[in-house]
C-alpha cells in the first residue's frame, strides 16, 4: 500500500485515457490467463484509493462498473481525520455496498505511511479505532501500512515499538475476531519474526506480490513459506505493466496460493495504467478473474 507512489503514477497515466477502448483486449500476454484448474475460492477486489475514491462510498458503483467483486476501503487521510471512523460515513458506505451488491472486502489504514505507527501516538489511536470501524462495516481484516515514514527496514527501535503496540492491541482484535495485516517492505522471514514476537493469531502478513517482487524477494517461495496461517490477504500489483504483461507471473502466484490452500480476497492495487485508469483496471480485473475463477 505504497499510496504516495500509486497516486503519482495514477495522475501521470490518466493523461493516456484516450488510448482506452478496443485496446483493452489487444496484445499477447506474457503470462497467459488460461488454466486447467481454476481457484473459485479467490475473489478479486480493488482498493478504493486505486480508483481515486479513498474512503468514498462512490467506490462501490465504480468498482462494479469495472468488473470487481469487492472493495477494500481505506479509513481516509490524516488531514480529514480518517472519516471512515465516523458512523455516518460507515452508514453511507454500507448503503452503497448493499445498493450495488459489491461487498466491503477489508479495511486499510494508509495514513500510517505518513503518520507512522512506530512513533506517533495518533497512529496508535487510529489502529485502536479501526476495530469498531471494522465491526460496524462487517469486515475481518485491517491492513496496517508501513511505507514511507513508517518504513521498518533497518529500524530495530521502530520494530520494537510496533511489536509492543501490537501486543497491547492484539488481544482486543482477537476477542473481536479481527486480524491486523502487516504490509511492508520487509522480507517474509522478518515479518515472521514480528508475528512470533507478538504471539497472537490477530497479527498476520498482508502480502503484496508487486511490492515484494520490487525489492527482489522470491514471491512464489515467500507465499509458500508464509502459508495460509500467516497470510491474511493479498494485494495484486505489477510495477511494470498491465497484469499478465509485466514482471509478475500471476499463474505461478495462483499455483502458490492453491498449494497453501489460501481462500479469500486478492485486491487490485493498480500501478500502471497504459489504457487510462478505468480501462486498465477493467483489463486487470478481467485478467485476474479469468485466471482465478474462469470468469471475465
Amino acid at each position: 500500500m505504497n499510496q504516495s507512489i500509486t497516486r503519482r503514477q495514477a495522475l501521470k497515466n490518466l493523461a493516456t485515457a484516450s488510448l482506452a477502448g478496443t485496446a483493452l483486449l489487444a496484445g499477447q500476454r506474457s503470462w497467459g490467463a488460461s488454466s486447467e484448474k481454476n481457484s473459485p475460492g479467490i475473489r478479486i477486489g480493488v482498493c478504493d484509493w486505486t480508483m481515486g475514491k479513498r474512503g468514498d462510498p462512490e467506490a462501490f458503483p465504480l468498482a462494479k462498473s469495472l468488473g470487481f467483486q469487492g472493495v477494500q476501503v481505506d479509513l481516509g487521510d490524516a488531514a480529514s481525520d480518517l472519516p471512515v471512523r465516523k458512523k455516518e460515513v460507515q452508514e453511507a458506505i454500507l448503503a452503497k455496498s448493499r445498493e450495488t451488491g459489491i461487498p466491503i472486502a477489508s479495511l486499510a489504514i494508509g495514513a500510517l505511511n505518513d503518520v507512522p505507527y512506530k512513533k506517533d501516538p495518533r497512529a496508535e489511536a487510529w489502529v485502536a479505532d479501526s476495530i469498531p470501524a471494522a465491526e460496524a462495516l462487517g469486515v475481518r481484516i485491517i491492513l496496517l501500512a508501513f511505507f514511507s515514514e513508517g518504513d521498518l527496514r533497518g529500524d530495530a527501535e521502530g520494530v520494537n515499538t510496533v511489536v509492543s503496540r501490537l501486543k497491547n492491541i492484539a488481544p482486543v482484535a482477537e476477542k473481536a475476531g479481527l486480524v491486523f495485516g502487516i504490509e511492508s517492505w520487509l522480507t517474509a522471514e522478518e515479518h515472521v519474526q514480528i508475528i512470533d514476537r507478538v504471539g497472537s493469531p490477530a497479527v498476520k502478513v498482508y502480502y503484496d506480490v508487486g511490492n515484494s517482487n520490487h525489492v527482489k524477494s522470491d514471491i512464489y517461495k515467500e507465499i509458500r513459506y508464509l502459508g495460509k496461517d500467516r497470510i491474511c490477504e493479498f494485494h495484486a500489483k505489477d510495477y511494470d505493466d498491465l497484469y499478465g504483461k509485466g514482471s509478475i507471473n500471476f499463474p505461478e502466484v495462483r499455483k502458490a496460493m492453491e498449494e497453501i490452500g489460501y481462500q479469500g480476497w486478492m485486491q487490485v492495487e493498480g500501478f500502471q495504467y497504459p489504457l487510462g485508469l478505468e480501462e486498465s483496471l477493467k483489463y486487470d480485473a478481467s485478467y485476474l478473474k479469468n485466471l482465478f475463477s474462469g470468469d471475465s
